[in-house]
């Protein structure tokens, strides 16, 4: 109860402060705690689902599907810490203790998404404005509403996979932490890549927080920053990685409807069609997004030599690359699963159908998957023979 409880407790600071710095608790009928849920909500795989009406005169519908990263990150740090607490002091646990132990904090964790998602759920009216304008709108049935619910067992099924991944990442980045007696090799074989890339995703919130600081401290819009920073800091600078490595995202953004994402980013995606995203496209905005790659190699480095230096002593130069390969291509994966955007809103007349992008609005980035991961394969296996090879004088454990 302690771990589940912590959990929702820190995702929900998180969000709401988030969710403050951006405006949202001036919206209507006290809709601020019933946000903060669907932010809850999303971060652990729940999509939101946009509605409203303007009585009998037309309707509007859209979605938003978008994981705030921030809130995801700091949930899954405080729940995977919470799980493994109780066993850190040992070296061995059997599968049906550790499986048993996982259960009871699903079986909590259910309930706790079920409220959430049953909570996030809005609909309130939308003035026409003051007086007489608002009671003639009244009087001819022009009520305009707007609201958001979630699919309750759409919430329950994405959370609890997003539990048992936390689970199984927990263990296997902990260095102490215990596994089954068959699964001890796994030690030496698995564990120093994957602590080497929560190392290097770490790293990248950290240097995009103060670089965020720096701004907030510097430009007027300080409290849309601190939104940022709150909500979705994870899906710019992890997004960031990623096309530093080389990948490429399409997406676009049409109408007055938009995420707050960086003027660059929204620049380039606001297009006639769709954009393709990566250095070279970014670059002729901005010369200086070539500064990803050196900054995406030395951190890569740094993970790398972070992975060798926890490495038993026999392993060798191939296999680290092998291994760091194999764990940055999953690291990708994960990114460009997560980090994929998709928000539409339009306004339609049951006559007239669609009134089109003056009145509607699409948001949307998704990765070019197999390039990601073709990119992420090579530097791991370039970052993993470097550090291999040059730890080979280095005494370490055997």
């Amino acid at each position: 109860m302690a771990t589940v409880l912590a959990g929702l407790v820190a995702m929900a600071v998180v969000a709401g402060l988030g969710l403050w710095a951006a405006g949202a608790a001036d919206l209507p009928d006290n809709a601020f705690p019933r946000v903060v849920a669907a932010a809850v909500v999303s971060a652990v795989g729940g999509a939101v689902e946009l509605s409203g009406d303007m009585g009998s005169l037309a309707d509007s519908r859209g979605g938003l599907v978008v994981m705030p990263l921030s809130v995801t990150l700091v949930g899954a740090l405080v729940i995977g810490a919470g799980f493994l607490r109780p066993l850190r002091h040992r070296a061995v646990a059997g599968a049906p203790e550790l499986a048993g132990w996982a259960a009871r904090i699903a079986v909590l964790w259910l309930l706790v998404l079920i409220g959430a998602a049953s909570l996030a759920r809005q609909t309130f009216r939308v003035p026409l404005g003051d007086g007489l304008l608002d009671d003639l709108g009244e009087l001819f049935g022009l009520a305009p509403t707007a609201g958001f619910t979630t699919d309750v067992p759409r919430t329950v099924l994405f959370g609890l996979l997003w539990l048992a991944g936390v689970f199984v990442l927990a263990l296997l980045v902990s260095p102490g932490a215990p596994l089954p007696a068959r699964l001890v090799r796994l030690h030496g074989a698995v564990r120093p890549a994957a602590y080497a890339m929560l190392a290097l995703l770490l790293a990248y919130v950290v240097v995009g927080l103060v670089i965020a600081l720096v701004v907030a401290a510097t430009r007027e819009d300080a409290a849309g920053t601190f939104a940022v920073i709150l909500l979705g800091l994870p899906n710019l600078v992890w997004f960031a990685l990623t096309i530093g490595l080389g990948a490429s995202w399409t997406g676009r953004v049409d109408g007055p409807f938009a995420l707050p994402l960086p003027r660059l980013l929204d620049e380039a995606l606001r297009t006639s069609g769709e954009s393709t995203l990566n250095v070279r496209t970014l670059a002729e905005h901005d010369g200086r997004v070539w500064w990803l790659v050196v900054v995406a190699a030395v951190l890569l480095l740094a993970a790398a030599g972070l992975a060798v230096s926890r490495s038993p002593a026999r392993v060798r130069p191939w296999q680290h690359a092998v291994r760091l390969a194999v764990a940055l291509v999953a690291t990708v994966l994960m990114i460009c699963s997560v980090g994929r955007i998709s928000a539409h809103y339009g306004l339609s007349v049951p006559v007239l159908g669609d009134l089109g992008t003056g009145l509607s609005g699409e948001v949307s980035l998704r990765p070019l998957l197999w390039s990601a991961l073709g990119f992420a394969a090579l530097w791991g296996l370039v970052a993993g023979a470097l550090s291999g090879v040059s730890a080979r004088g280095v005494r370490r454990r055997p």
